[in-house]
């Protein structure tokens, strides 16, 4: 018999054995994949990513100015030159959030950088391009459209600013839904899908900024309580006390009354849902870091003589952060409820296009009932804040043991 030469082929399995181990995901990935994986969680991310797309693609899905238009041999975009810093800056992070997604081996730490960065490009190029007018007459370049002078024009998706109040047309108020205005015009004249486009930046810094403010808030009193226990605890208490007994919806209505700033009126709302409402999110915190301050690894972190900020949030703050988690979803749909509900009452944002403003006149002048300006605005309210609610028992449900099994 001939003796066979040479190297022997590996075994598959000897050789699928040998391979380096594949890590496990983290604890974070685990609970995100789990939440993803549900069905109504779905739903409420296609949702919320809609909105957060359309606030972000907002001047360039609906713009009275054209995207490029050709006058006298002359090819310009008046379009580019209308965008604002906000709206720089807004499709900077829209680009920059979707590459940073598909890089999964860039770390958290360094994509907060990137994005930074990304901001700072989009303010530079700004100021390199200079403001934009603060008077603008949307409808000559109708004009000049309808006179001859347009060789050539590329029209936005929809061919209305959310402020165009299309004074070039006879009695443009309350126009019922046609294949000029997909879904009619509101008593002013302007184009409610163009309002309603634009109104998605307004809900969406409602919820997230306001709910930021109650976050962060929250963590610092809570951890605080939480922690060194003792008279902190019982101080921080009875702060979250006088704080809860505090009714949110009258105290901004009287400081909207008080201060009737319109350029500050944004702004103030956001602060005092973020003020009145950190309270149920310090007292979850508090619960959880009493209960981590008496676990092993805390003791012999305090033990090594670890500093005090290691300790809070290096140790004990991603262990006891879960219910935070869950209730920020909820904190951020009842954001939007006040909002919208303020500007229903007309005391909300003032020359700025909201649902809740839109919704208020669903009532017509004589106390005619306009349909299309409760369907529409109401719906984006319901389907909003019904998604946020969505989400956060998916998150419940992905870190709760019990429920997953």
């Amino acid at each position: 018999m001939s003796s066979i030469t040479g190297p022997l082929p590996m075994d598959p399995v000897s050789s699928h054995s040998a391979a380096e181990p594949v890590p496990s995901p983290s604890y974070t990935a685990q609970v995100f994949g789990d939440t993803i994986a549900q069905g109504q969680a779905k739903i409420a991310l296609s949702w919320i990513v809609l909105i957060a797309v359309l606030a972000c693609l907002a001047p360039l899905i609906a713009n009275s100015n054209p995207v490029l238009i050709r006058i006298g041999g002359h090819l310009s975009s008046p379009m580019l030159r209308s965008l604002s810093w906000l709206d720089l800056v807004l499709l900077d992070l829209l680009v920059a959030i979707t590459v940073l997604y598909f890089l999964s081996r860039v770390r958290i730490s360094q994509k907060f950088w990137l994005l930074l960065m990304s901001v700072f490009a989009a303010s530079l190029i700004h100021w390199l391009c200079g403001s934009p007018a603060e008077n603008v007459v949307y409808e000559r370049f109708r004009d000049a459209e309808k006179s001859g002078q347009v060789q050539f024009v590329i029209n936005a998706p929809v061919p209305y600013s959310a402020s165009d109040r299309l004074r070039d047309q006879l009695d443009p108020r309350l126009l019922p839904p046609s294949r000029q205005h997909w879904l009619g015009t509101e008593e002013f004249g302007a184009d409610v899908l163009s309002r309603m486009i634009h109104a998605c930046r307004i809900a969406l810094a409602m919820g997230f900024v306001a709910s930021g403010i109650a976050v962060f808030i929250g963590i610092v009193v809570g951890g605080a309580m939480g922690y060194f226990s003792g008279l902190t605890d019982i101080l921080g208490m009875r702060l979250i006390e006088i704080f809860e007994a505090i009714p949110t919806l009258f105290l901004m209505i009287t400081l909207v009354a008080f201060f009737p700033g319109e350029d500050y009126r944004l702004p103030m709302l956001m602060l005092i849902i973020g003020i009145v409402g950190w309270t149920p999110y310090a007292r979850y915190l508090r619960a959880e870091f009493l209960s981590l301050r008496q676990r092993d690894f805390v003791q012999a972190a305090q033990a090594t003589g670890l500093p005090l900020r290691s300790i809070l949030f290096r140790h004990m703050l991603p262990n006891g952060i879960t219910p935070v988690v869950i209730n920020l979803s909820f904190g951020i749909a009842g954001a939007i409820l006040a909002e919208s509900t303020l500007s229903f009452l007309e005391l909300g944002v003032v020359d700025q296009p909201s649902w809740g403003a839109m919704l208020s006149q669903a009532t017509g002048q004589g106390g005619q009932f306009v349909w299309w300006m409760a369907i529409f605005p109401g719906l984006a309210i319901f389907l909003t804040v019904f998604a946020y609610i969505l989400l956060g028992e998916a998150v419940n449900d992905a870190l709760d043991p019990r429920r997953r099994r």
